[in-house]
């Protein structure tokens, strides 16, 4: 099953094959933990669908329990590391997960959120009441190759809701490399473009699917470095001292490194840079061209989403013809803008963007059918929630959103969830929050309030607060307005695009 590791370990003895900041693993050491770690999941009851989680931040042991649990024949269910235990308890739950992996950060929420779920086994790089330490769990497995014939399962992603609740969708055939069998996938990913692009870095946080992709380059026999909370002056240093190919990033990676001192963004070699795979959020143009006049016409922009894979695609030659498009969309999509009434608009004008899925599988949410068919204006067309308009060459713009969702660092996040908490504060008489223009990650999260007595009004502060303490953080608003009105209509709807637009304009 591992093959390829044993192989790279005679081949390259003496190479580091995946690390981060405390840990470095040879191909050796790859292939025994590989071993390890799907000899004990094919012994262990992970229920019908097979799913374990893994909750931890960026870490060489999240990468293996990630890779592992695939070549165990796992559907693994990546958990975003900033959650509570009771927001993960929920995504337990919902998968049907069996095993939970957790790091030193998670460890306590997540040995509190298996007990309200189908978990029977924690285990984690730390030493923790109710968690199985990950080496003493590693020695009991048995080292030998495990079994090829099982069958790959893509892992299944969550992504917030717009009811407050987060959808799961499994990882799209358009991102995962398929085959019959594990063996037959090892040997599809040996196959990816990404291959030939030199040493990988991970930069991103490991729940989302772009970073993960960095512990599949193993497969082709790539070294990844990985990185914790992102540092922009340690990523240069990384991509210098390891030589680093080619990564995924989000536009505030850019914003920040670009806001670097001179000195500092001089200091570092960063010729070995082949590719940088743009997603997350469209990039604002200024600062693309910006990153590409200090590192080069490296980058591919990807837009789309967790659901469905890339939709659009352009690399920096055609971007810097076509500045501010997101590319054309790529097979098997093809892009279309509607008007209000669903008609198809001709180039140059705006309208709501969609896809046709050539498959006709478009966007399918785990327990969630009437959600899959909402996101759909006719089988297998269907919306990331966003306007946008066509040129004549296909060249996609987007220029606004008309779904709720905020895209915050390249971080999805929707209102509902905010609103739900701050509609319970004993002074709100309604909310509503919108996404805002942020310097740095694009937009953040406002909540627009009504209060109950306007003569006693609390500071906004304290509602935030009210939010943190029932919400992750990074879901709950950043600012609060008082307002009079949020100008719902007649059937109780608020217009967010009019609520929107006065920051917006403001902000240029």
């Amino acid at each position: 099953m591992t093959t390829f590791a044993k192989a790279l370990a005679g081949e390259r003895p003496f190479e580091v094959a995946i690390r981060d900041e405390v840990t470095a693993l040879g191909w050796a050491d790859v292939d025994d933990v590989l071993n390890r770690v799907a000899n004990g999941l094919m012994n262990l009851d992970l229920g019908a669908d097979r799913r374990v989680a893994v909750f931890a931040e960026n870490a060489v042991e999240t990468a293996m329990a990630n890779l592992g649990g695939l070549i165990g024949g796992a559907s693994v269910v990546p958990v975003n590391f900033h959650l509570t235990a009771e927001e993960v308890a929920y995504i337990l739950r919902d998968s049907e997960a069996r095993v939970l992996f957790v790091g030193s950060e998670t460890a306590e929420r997540g040995v509190a959120a298996a007990t309200e779920s189908s978990v029977h086994t924690v285990v984690g790089w730390v030493d923790a009441n109710g968690v199985l330490p990950w080496s003493a769990w590693l020695a009991q497995q048995s080292g030998d190759e495990p079994p090829s014939e099982v069958r790959p399962r893509p892992n299944l992603l969550y992504t917030s809701g717009t009811t407050g609740r987060p959808k799961g969708t499994e990882l799209p055939p358009t991102m995962f490399a398929g085959g019959d069998t594990v063996a037959e996938h090892l040997a599809n990913l040996a196959q990816s473009p990404m291959a030939g692009l030199g040493n990988h870095l991970i930069v991103g946080p490991m729940y989302h699917t772009g970073p993960l992709s960095g512990a599949r380059l193993l497969a082709a026999g790539r070294s990844s470095v990985i990185l914790g909370r992102f540092d922009a002056e340690k990523t240069l240093r990384a991509i210098q001292d390891h030589q680093i190919g080619n990564s995924v990033m989000v536009p505030t990676h850019f914003v920040r490194l670009l806001a670097l001192p001179d000195d500092v963004k001089a200091r570092y070699d960063l010729s070995s840079l082949q590719a940088i795979s743009h997603t997350g959020a469209q990039c604002p143009v200024e600062v693309k061209r910006a990153m590409i006049d200090w590192w080069g016409p490296v980058f591919l922009d990807a837009y789309g989403a967790s659901e469905v894979g890339t939709t659009c695609a352009i690399n920096s030659e055609e971007w810097l013809q076509h500045p501010g498009s997101v590319g054309k969309a790529i097979p098997p999509f093809e892009a279309m803008i509607f008007d209000d009434d669903d008609a198809l608009l001709p180039p140059n004008q705006e309208g709501r963007l969609f896809f046709k899925d050539a498959t006709g599988r478009g966007v399918v949410y785990h327990n969630d059918p009437e959600k899959s068919a909402a996101a759909h204006i006719a089988p297998g067309i269907f919306t990331l929630g966003e306007i946008a308009y066509m040129d004549e060459d296909g060249y996609v713009y987007i220029t606004d959103r008309f779904s709720d969702m905020v895209v915050s660092g390249g971080v999805n996040l929707y209102p509902a969830e905010a609103e739900q908490v701050l509609i319970e504060h004993p002074s709100v008489l309604d909310v509503a929050c919108i996404g805002v223009p942020h310097a740095e990650m694009g937009e953040e999260l406002k909540a627009l309030a009504i209060a109950k007595d306007p003569s006693s009004v609390p500071p906004a502060d304290e509602l935030i607060g009210w939010c943190r303490e029932r919400l992750s953080h990074y879901k709950c608003p950043r600012s609060l307005d008082w307002v009079d009105d949020l100008g719902r209509n007649t059937m109780g709807k608020i217009n967010k695009r009019r609520l929107r637009a006065p920051y917006w304009e403001e902000h240029g």
